[in-house]
């Protein structure tokens, strides 16, 4: 298999841009990341930016999709997070969320970690086949059956954490099986202020009307544009496109 990454991140109408977004290959395997910092400037975008070498520069150093190794590269995430908030002051209540994609192309397979709601979708012949589940509280309303998933993309409270790194008392990390992949597959790694304007069936559409991910990227940016509020959220997106090697 081969793939083709394009990614985007903008601050949107807020005065820093906390979101990051980052990969690694070796040309066997692939890392993608999206991290969404919170805590305000000297906070969030700190605290994402910690995650996103801390998750890399791990994988980097023992590639693969062991789910226990997964797992074990966010929870030091975590601990890294944790260390530089004993620096006190603007850093001491900094979080990220974050989504991790690791690809392998010789095995064609794929796995998810994340925490948080930044999300990874896989999108399989031109159909959303599965995404991430957020860990928030409008997330668990929805699991509860006490709204549908709309109401909670439009709820007031959809951007309420269950959990993010930089915890110190409770983490609640989730990673995926090994998903076969397939040619024509797309994933898309995205934070909240993309999916929340947007909303799945509209990332389904521009992907329906898109020819390549260059003029994906460029659709949902535009659509997030013209969604745009006030106090629109930074926002940050990662497609990536799976091709044969024929």
């Amino acid at each position: 298999m081969e793939v083709e990454i394009v990614s985007l991140t903008r601050r949107g109408n807020r005065e820093y841009n906390e979101d990051v977004l980052g990969q690694w290959n070796d040309g066997r395997f692939v890392a993608c990341l999206v991290a969404d910092g919170a805590g305000g400037h000297g906070g969030g975008d700190v605290a994402a930016a910690i995650v996103r070498g801390s998750v890399l520069g791990g994988f980097a150093a023992a590639p693969g999709l062991d789910a226990g190794n997964l797992r074990r590269l966010l929870e030091q995430a975590n601990l890294d997070v944790i260390a530089r908030q004993a620096e006190g002051g603007q850093l001491a209540a900094m979080r990220s969320t974050v989504v991790l994609v690791a690809l392998d192309l010789y095995e064609n397979e794929f796995a998810w970690a994340h925490t948080g709601d930044s999300r990874a979708y896989l999108f399989r012949d031109g159909m959303l086949a599965c995404r991430t589940v957020d860990h928030s509280v409008v997330q668990q309303m929805v699991t509860g059956g006490l709204i549908d998933e709309e109401a909670a993309r439009l709820h007031p409270h959809h951007n309420m954490l269950l959990s993010a790194l930089g915890s110190r008392e409770y983490l609640d990390i989730t990673v995926s099986e090994r998903v076969q992949l397939l040619a024509g597959d797309a994933l898309l790694l995205c934070s909240d202020g993309v999916w929340e304007p947007l909303g799945d069936s509209c990332l389904l559409q521009t992907l329906q009307s898109s020819d390549n991910p260059s003029q994906w990227i460029e659709q949902i940016d535009a659509q997030v544009r013209a969604h745009a509020k006030l106090n629109q959220d930074n926002y940050t997106v990662m497609a990536v496109w799976v091709r044969s090697e024929d």
